[in-house]
């Protein structure tokens, strides 16, 4: 992505330099450059005369007169050969970028340092112990502006912050015991903290849930299956969202297991290890192989295929399971016959001999002729493998183009015309690449200079002079679309497109040779089935309001779901400039079209700040006037840029509904904390807050009216909420627990069952699970029956009576709303018991209102803080139920703004008698009194809540 171009520099890996620079002089010219060799056959990484384990971590040295780059921290990353050996890779990473910034003048950078520091001053330590760094860096990169984000790729080349994993699952081996022919092969991309997957299967019925799990077996994150949350049949797609850095070190170790749980099979019908797989970076044809005798059960297998570069050389990689019978064997060797068949007929045959220990296979299948590949685009082609022998086997598949879940796309924009442009002008194209070889295109125009004379499928030309046409649209295209099928690409043009390495090209009369132009890219599964069904919405230069020449295109996929939540997903190019800085997406909804420089920005929404090429996410709280306009078609996108503050490329929504106003929806993988404490990021940014006269100031930072968060004084047993200007902080209540095994974690504010359950808990469960289809709740990680409503718990926040939620078993989605508390006429609505959601008007009171009139007055503000009114530079301890008053927080007023802060001891505490009377320092205190002890037991669990 070229916007992101500054921040993505520390994340290039640097290639090593030649070697004659890393090692010393040779005695003899003639003699070769050797690399050590691994101690004992261990797998790792030879880098400058150096062997290096896996996941080992260092500062290369390049000899003179380089020296060791003290910047620059190289990684073995494990990977595995084409017959699944492992390896390692070595990645190297410049962090120079990293460093603060000194606070003085004149920093001076230290002999074996990397930052510059101030004179008298530690140097920095940055943090080069793991692989953990350079994620939690990209997580950075996208933190979400408001409500919850899907994810943001800041590049879509397949580098370290993608890595690609796949799985074959069948019904075996140990310790299951195989009940079912059924074969599925899964791919997945770690994307971030998200795991995307793509599964297709066969001789399968339709999957209910997917289950991953630990070596233990232990269940550690389960996804419902949706049935329209896939673009074709036998084919599921899904995501896993804020991975743990614990699981991905036992994804990236290969220890993460992954299970289709169907109504036949509730423990799981199919299984597999997922396994890192260098095979998956150049995959685009695939095969799943299954059994040809319906009885050998657990017997499954999978091909990945790809052509070489520039010959006609079919590569591909064999992995099965259960083609070989452990024990039914008389060498360890078993000869493997592997053929290509069109219609029957044998085309091509390998024979190698495989092990038990090691079924996989290699191969390279030279010169296909023209007809062969013809056959290999179209899905005529079959591969078999089968054994020989007394117990021969075999397993048999047809070879498609690489099926998966991610979207082909293309944002054309001048920028990237071979002659650049800036006519405001774009073009947004999505394609299907069906299993037939047929390519199915859409490609829309928007506001061109002049006429259009030709829409072409091109390769990128040698020389700009020079274009490679592969097929040409233009016959189809009418009224702004061009729309129709290819029906005859060829195995190459599949190959490419694959690879992102074809390219759409827009001539116009006034530039012959393309106006606009734009890389076909796959999209990463995301989430959104509008992807599947609509067309994007272009963004133009030509339609903002007045017209920007951008050289910038972009479009954008939006859609409301049932519980009036917009989801939405944007791609842009063009946007290459290193001073365009971040760029900013705004949603408006106005009377018409154009009048933003004559009316009030009235329903104006920030959706997001991002700087890649994408921004997703979804907003759950629109405004019922917002609705309106997305429902008349008067609402409209825009993409504002440092360049074009006012808005550099915008486009027309629509979306019919009829929605009110936004609701509170609990997606699959979602818990209601996040849901609920990322409010108070979502809404505005800093200067739209300050001046929203329903706005919060509270500990420092302006809150936007209606949001929820953990305050600073009480983080785990206190949730604050701002209601017009007025801040209210309520205590945690703790459900009542249905478990003998009890524990209460330090950093949680109620206390937990155990996580270990007995025989009947498990079998309990497991029935439960069978008798319905059921929602899996993350938050307290328990399965609910269909039609179930309860109040969620949620870690560490314990009880939310304010929200209900309801098992929809159909979809296996867990539905969450605030409750609806009625509209109350007084200025001061109270909780009559600390336990009620809803407030009510309490008794009249005198003191009350007096001090509500006084806030209108000139006189300084008073503070509402729980239940109570404090005059200003009034203070007192909090009172939190049920632990009563918190004597070691100390809260004050200040013109109307409530400032709380824990008290701290001072240094000479032990020695003055009159501090040892004070239980918040009663750490200073004797062991040995018993009272002592009793008062720092005390102290312990009032500090442990004050935080």
């Amino acid at each position: 992505m070229r916007a992101a171009a500054l921040l993505l520099l520390a994340l290039l890996p640097l290639r090593p330099l030649p070697g004659r620079a890393a090692r010393p002089k040779l005695a003899l010219p003639i003699r070769p450059d050797t690399e050590p060799l691994p101690p004992g056959g261990a797998a790792g990484c030879a880098f400058g005369g150096h062997f290096y384990a896996l996941e080992e971590t260092w500062h290369p040295d390049l000899g003179e007169p380089f020296g060791v780059m003290r910047c620059v921290i190289c990684h073995c990353e494990p990977q595995r050969n084409h017959r699944g050996k492992p390896i390692g890779k070595v990645n190297c990473k410049n962090m120079k970028q990293d460093c603060p910034v000194p606070a003085c003048p004149r920093a001076t950078l230290l002999p074996g340092h990397c930052c510059h520091t101030c004179p008298k001053e530690k140097s920095p330590a940055l943090r080069f112990d793991t692989l953990e760094y350079f994620q939690e860096k990209e997580d950075d990169l996208d933190k979400p502006y408001n409500d919850r984000s899907y994810l943001s790729s800041e590049g879509l080349a397949r580098d370290d912050a993608r890595t690609e994993f796949v799985a074959l699952l069948t019904s075996g081996p140990e310790p299951w015991h195989p009940t079912s022919s059924a074969v599925a092969k899964a791919r997945f991309t770690l994307l971030r903290s998200s795991l995307l997957f793509s599964i297709s299967y066969e001789r399968l019925g339709r999957p209910s849930r997917v289950r991953f799990s630990d070596p233990e077996g232990n269940v550690l994150f389960e996804h419902p299956v949706q049935r329209s949350a896939a673009p074709e049949d036998g084919m599921l797609c899904g995501m896993w969202r804020t991975v743990s850095k614990a699981n991905v070190q036992l994804l990236r170790r290969e220890q993460l297991r992954v299970s289709l749980i169907t109504r036949a099979q509730p423990s799981g019908e199919v299984h597999g290890h997922i396994l890192k797989h260098r095979a998956l970076f150049a995959e685009t044809f695939g095969a799943i192989l299954t059994s040809s005798n319906p009885l050998h059960l657990g017997a499954g297998g999978m091909a990945m295929l790809t052509l070489s570069d520039t010959e006609n050389n079919l590569h591909f990689i064999l992995m099965a399971r259960g083609l070989l019978e452990p024990g039914a064997r008389e060498s360890p060797w078993v000869p493997l016959r592997v053929r290509i068949l069109h219609q029957g007929q044998t085309l091509r045959e390998v024979h190698a001999n495989i092990t038990v220990e090691d079924p996989d296979f290699a191969e390279v299948l030279n010169d296909l002729s023209a007809q062969e590949l013809q056959w290999l685009v179209q899905g005529q082609l079959r591969i078999v493998a089968e054994t020989e022998g007394q117990h021969a086997r075999q397993l048999a598949g047809t070879i498609t183009t690489r099926r998966s879940c991610d979207t082909i796309q293309s944002v054309l924009c001048g920028a990237d015309a071979l002659l650049p442009t800036k006519t405001g002008a774009v073009g947004s194209a999505k394609l299907a690449l069906h299993e037939n070889g047929t390519l199915e295109y859409q490609v829309q125009v928007v506001g061109t200079a002049s006429e259009v004379v030709g829409i072409t499928l091109e390769t990128k030309p040698r020389r700009k002079s020079k274009r490679n046409i592969l097929f040409d649209m233009t016959p189809s295209y009418k009224d702004g679309l061009a729309w129709g099928a290819w029906q005859s690409p060829s195995a190459r043009d599949a190959h490419m497109l694959l690879q992102n390495e074809l390219f759409l090209n827009v001539a116009t009369k006034d530039w012959a040779e393309g106006e606009l132009r734009g890389q076909i890219i796959s999209l990463p599964y995301s989430g959104l089935l509008a992807r599947y069904t609509d067309m994007p919405v272009a963004l133009a230069g030509q339609l903002v309001s007045p017209p920007v020449p951008s050289g910038a295109g972009g479009h954008a996929w939006l859609s409301l779901d049932e519980h009036c939540h917009l989801h939405y997903e944007i791609s842009v190019a063009g946007l290459g400039r290193p001073s365009d800085g971040t760029v900013s997406a705004h949603i408006h909804g106005v009377a018409e079209l154009g009048e933003m420089g004559t009316r009030p920005h009235q329903h104006k929404r920030l959706l997001k700040g991002f700087y890649s090429t994408e921004a997703q996410g979804v907003v759950k709280d629109l405004d019922a006037d917002l609705l309106q306009h997305l429902a008349q078609g008067t609402a409209f996108l825009q993409v504002s840029t440092k360049a074009h503050p006012n808005g550099e490329m915008r486009g027309r929504v629509h979306i019919p509904n009829q929605c009110h106003a936004g609701g509170t929806r609990l997606a699959p993988g979602e818990s209601l904390g996040q849901a609920e404490l990322s409010e108070s990021t979502k809404t505005r940014d800093l200067e739209q807050l300050k001046k929203d006269p329903n706005s919060c100031f509270f500990e420092g930072q302006h809150r936007a009216h209606g949001t929820r968060w953990a305050p600073d004084y009480d983080k785990k047993c206190s949730i604050c909420s701002c209601q017009k200007r007025t801040v209210i902080c309520d205590p945690i209540l703790c459900q009542p627990l249905n478990c003998t095994h009890q524990v209460h974690p330090e950093e949680l504010c109620c206390p937990i069952c155990e996580e270990k359950k007995t025989e009947q808990e498990e079998l309990k469960l497991e029935r439960a699970r069978d008798s319905s289809e059921g929602c899996y709740f993350d938050g307290d990680k328990t399965w609910r029956g269909s039609g179930t409503r309860w109040h969620p718990v949620v870690p560490p926040f314990g009880l939310i009576k304010c929200a209900i939620c309801t098992c929809k078993g159909t979809t296996g989605e867990v539905h969450c709303e605030k409750v609806q508390c009625p509209r109350l006429t007084c200025a001061n609505p109270v909780r009559a018991s600390p336990s009620d959601c809803c407030k009510q008007c309490p008794a009249p009171e005198r003191s009350v209102p007096e001090l509500a009139d006084s806030m209108q007055a000139d006189a300084p503000r008073s503070c509402r803080f729980g239940r109570r009114w404090y005059l200003n530079n009034e203070s007192w301890h909090p009172s939190v139920p049920p632990f009563g008053e918190m004597k070691c927080i100390l809260c004050w007023c200040v013109s109307g703004e409530t400032h709380c802060q824990r008290q701290e001891c001072p240094p000479s505490a032990c020695a003055s008698p009159a501090t040892r009377d004070n239980p918040c320092c009663a750490k200073c205190r004797a062991l040995d009194a018993p009272s002592d002890a009793r008062e720092k037991v005390q102290d312990a669990k009032v500090e442990s809540r004050s935080h």
